[in-house]
């Protein structure tokens, strides 16, 4: 078997010393599932009694393409298949040879086991993630803390593969950003592979390619990573750097917005206004909520911003800060306001507000002031995850909840709900302004 020059680059990284995090892709047909199952099958003869797991985020998918392609990399190897056992009801793969083991697992988030506690038993010497774009951030960061199984023995470090195609999301920020902007830890290697790097693949795939939608052209065959194919999202890529060059949009009356951090690493961010212009995003971590009033309330003074227009979060620990500095609070689960005295057809106030802002940003309507790449890099990540929920079943519109984001991203989207917030002083205007029409 003929490995492609890109997957060799990979298969160079997943046996060195230092590196530990390998993702391999970019575009479809450039090898990603034969490389991670070549290296599977190269570890598990080589090293007699590891044990390896090879994961995507649903057993189904798993089945019938990950493990189809393993079959396929051992016959084109010339391994028999009596050279395996498998028990597709314990999900697992043996190498009779050698004793070594490759488990199959899904690594879709469950209701029942969301921070994957089923996996705390396990002892891998080493983990490939096929499609890993498809899991959360946790997901992988659960299934790296298990590979320790027999290192020591085989003087191996541990080692991860994943693989995908272009997506948005934690893989985005984790690899292929800090790859872009030359900043990449030095334990991890994103390999870029396209269908034009791989000489095996049939010409007719391409052409296939080629008849897709703009969007997924991009994505499948010219590996572009800004490209967001998902129907649901409200805010389109391009509308979203905007909100960085509408330097024409009016300054007005002034607001602040604040979302309160409630857990460990999230953040608080306060947003100060100027009518549609967030002229400044101040973003603190770990402070309690005495200190963030302080901050909120010098920032109004120095603004000139009255109490009547500062809203925080009133959810969890946001209570706390709106209670002290007297302010608006904003309930995310409250319901949506009406308008014109009608009733909204939303499933809360956040799904309210988000529709609103994405309505703004989509006409150009916002301006946020802000020349650090990195909280550019963090807004765009978090408005992209804004997507509208199938609510079909009940007729009302939704968002995406801040819990499925968050396995997204691998972190709150508390810069996205600050922004959001602002639109709840369009819901409830002051006297001076109480035009909706002029956003709507």
């Amino acid at each position: 078997m003929e490995l492609t020059i890109k997957q060799t680059e990979a298969l160079d990284y997943l046996e060195d010393a230092s590196t530990v995090e390998v993702l391999y892709g970019g575009g479809a047909g450039g090898g990603k599932s034969v490389l991670g199952c070549y290296w599977l099958l190269k570890c598990a003869l080589k090293y007699p009694g590891s044990r390896y797991l090879m994961a995507r985020a649903t057993a189904a998918t798993l089945r019938q393409t990950t493990l189809n392609t393993f079959w396929y990399v051992a016959r084109m190897q010339g391994i028999p298949q009596e050279w395996f056992g498998y028990n597709d009801s314990r999900g697992l793969l043996t190498v009779n040879a050698t004793g070594s083991e490759i488990i199959l697992r899904h690594l879709q988030s469950r209701p029942s086991d969301p921070n994957f506690d089923e996996l705390g038993s396990l002892e891998i010497t080493g983990a490939f993630i096929d499609e890993c774009n498809q899991v959360s951030a946790l997901a992988w960061n659960v299934v790296r803390s298990r590979i320790r199984y027999r290192l020591t023995d085989f003087s191996l470090v541990p080692k991860m593969l994943g693989t995908c195609n272009p997506s948005k999301g934690f893989v985005y920020s984790r690899f292929y950003k800090p790859f872009r902007d030359g900043s990449l830890e030095q334990d991890k290697r994103f390999v870029e592979s396209l269908i034009r790097d791989n000489p095996h693949v049939s010409p007719h795939y391409e052409k296939s390619l080629r008849g897709l939608d703009g969007r997924s052209v991009q994505r499948l065959l010219m590996g572009n990573w800004e490209y967001e194919d998902d129907p649901l999202a409200l805010m389109p890529y391009d509308n979203i750097l905007n909100i960085f060059t509408n330097k024409t949009v009016q300054s007005g009356e002034k607001y602040i917005t604040a979302d309160i951090a409630r857990f460990g690493d999230d953040s608080t961010v306060v947003c100060l206004w100027s009518g549609m212009r967030c002229e400044k995003v101040s973003v603190f971590a770990r402070q309690g909520v005495d200190v963030t009033a302080r901050a909120v309330s010098a920032l109004a003074d120095s603004a000139g911003v009255p109490l009547s227009n500062i809203v925080c979060d009133e959810d969890g620990v946001g209570g706390g800060v709106a209670d002290i500095l007297k302010c608006k609070g904003f309930m995310n689960n409250s319901s949506a306001v009406a308008v014109g005295g009608k009733k909204q057809n939303y499933q809360n106030l956040k799904s309210q507000c988000y529709f609103m802002l994405a309505d703004v940003v989509n006409k150009g309507l916002m301006y946020v002031n802000t020349d650090d790449p990195s909280l550019r890099t963090r807004i765009i990540e978090e408005l992209e995850q804004v997507k509208a929920l199938d609510t079909s079943g009940e007729g009302r519109l939704g968002v995406v909840p801040k819990n499925r984001v968050k396995e997204v991203l691998g972190r709150s989207p508390d810069v996205s709900d600050a922004l959001m917030m602002r639109m709840y002083f369009v819901l409830h205007p002051s006297r001076a302004n109480r035009n909706l029409e002029m956003f709507f």
